[in-house]
């Protein structure tokens, strides 16, 4: 009998916490579907609906007037008993309130209640192109600086242009914008992006220092893409104790157009003569004290600069 007993209580045992799972199962079960459901958001708040979007319309308790419709490029949507509605320039909300003022004076509907997401956005990015990371468009959930997107871009490659250009998307004029790596200056530049501007990093230029230096290479133009020629030997590590200094070279490309000229390194060096500020593709050439090198003509140089290593100019 005893055993009886204890059998019948393991039973009933079972079904009570069999219960309790399904109960909690069914509790938990509307609280997973609300959350699949789409909800205005404050990231959406902040973003102006634009051509090209698509929005998902919602009429509280007349499901028959849900519907997904297409900005046109006029800005305009199309309502059923409402018609036209313009929502160009409008965040969600204020869409979802100029839909339901339309619906009730129309006498269509009492205290109609929209609501307006924006399921796709075809307007409010921007492009990051050039000399960064991951080039492409990003999302802009409000207007950002240009020092948050280029970040949001991966940031500047090694060879980077510091001269930025922005382009507009409201037609001004489009902007160059200095990038200093002094943060104090970098501060300065930090203006603001907003959606649809295009975001321009071209490839900084390059100097060649080729010869009888530590480092024979290209160097690339980043502190303010200007390079003067003692700047550029120095950081081709210097010319060596072989190298004839009163004869260096400077090689200049002018479309096609080749153009030489000797520069008495020792003495702009000893501050006689003036430094020399250098332009991107320029080639320095400083010779051997003697030896075939000296002869070298410019057309071997600058087919020469063609195969070199290239360095950071800092």
């Amino acid at each position: 009998m005893e055993n009886n007993m204890r059998t019948v209580l393991a039973i009933l045992l079972a079904a009570c916490l069999s219960l309790a799972e399904n109960v909690a199962t069914a509790q938990n079960a509307p609280a997973q579907a609300a959350s699949d459901i789409p909800h205005s958001s404050a990231s959406q708040e902040s973003l102006r609906i634009g051509p090209g979007d698509l929005l998902a319309i919602t009429v509280l308790r007349e499901p028959e007037m849900d519907r997904k419709v297409r900005v046109r490029d006029s800005g305009e949507i199309d309502v059923p008993l409402a018609g036209q509605i313009q929502v160009m320039g409008l965040s969600p909300d204020e869409a979802g309130t100029a839909i339901a003022q339309r619906l009730e004076e129309a006498g269509y509907l009492r205290h109609p209640e929209v609501s307006v997401l924006v399921q796709e956005y075809a307007t409010q990015q921007v492009a990051v192109l050039g000399q960064v990371a991951h080039p492409g468009t990003y999302l802009l959930e409000s207007p950002r600086t240009l020092l948050d997107v280029l970040a949001m871009a991966g940031g500047l490659t090694d060879s980077a242009d510091r001269h930025l250009m922005i382009e507009h998307s409201d037609g001004r004029t489009p902007a160059q914008v200095f990038l200093s790596n002094q943060a104090a200056d970098a501060l300065e530049a930090n203006v603001q992006i907003r959606a649809g501007d295009r975001i321009i990093v071209p490839k900084a230029g390059l100097i060649y220092v080729l010869g009888d230096v530590g480092r024979p290479g290209g160097y690339l133009m980043q502190n303010e893409s200007r390079m003067t020629l003692l700047q550029a030997v120095a950081l081709a590590g210097g010319a060596n104790h072989t190298a004839s200094e009163e004869h260096v070279r400077l090689v200049r490309n002018h479309d096609g157009d080749i153009d030489e000229q000797e520069l008495p390194l020792k003495e702009i060096e000893r501050g006689q003569v003036p430094d020399l500020l250098l332009q991107a593709n320029d080639v320095i050439y400083v010779p051997f004290h003697l030896g075939k090198h000296i002869l070298m003509g410019a057309t071997a140089i600058v087919a020469a600069a063609s195969s070199a290593a290239v360095y950071a100019g800092h």
